[in-house]
């Protein structure tokens, strides 16, 4: 029906930067709001990013003006830049997409299959 595609995580030193994308396909007839969350070892899954269908982002205090949240409509895609990584942003990075399909009347959320982002040295 829908399937989210995530790329680009990896390892990367302190400091270093990361873009992680995520691609949605499938049945698709409007994508609102979207957000990346993670997950430590251990640990729930939080909320980092949030970018609503007009534009406004939110980010969790512990990302901002590091990462940036942006989106591409034409694409389905969503994007989370990564700058100034440190050791405890390393968790599996998952995508979320609130989506309505040509076979439902309201949305329903969709997830990625998460990537790994490893920040060490």
């Amino acid at each position: 029906q829908v399937q989210l595609v995530e790329s680009g995580g990896g390892l990367v030193q302190p400091g270093g930067s990361l873009r992680l994308s995520c691609a949605a396909s499938g049945s698709i007839f409007r994508i609102n709001d979207l957000g990346w969350y993670r997950q430590a070892p251990g640990k729930q899954r939080d909320l980092v990013a949030s970018i609503a269908t007009g534009g406004t982002t939110n980010y969790v205090d512990s990302v901002k003006g590091r990462f940036t949240i942006s989106r591409d409509n034409a694409k389905n895609t969503v994007y989370l830049q990564m700058n100034s990584l440190k050791p405890d942003d390393t968790a599996v990075y998952y995508c979320n997409m609130k989506i309505r399909t040509w076979s439902r009347t309201i949305e329903s959320d969709f997830w990625g299959q998460g990537t790994q982002v490893t920040v060490s040295s």
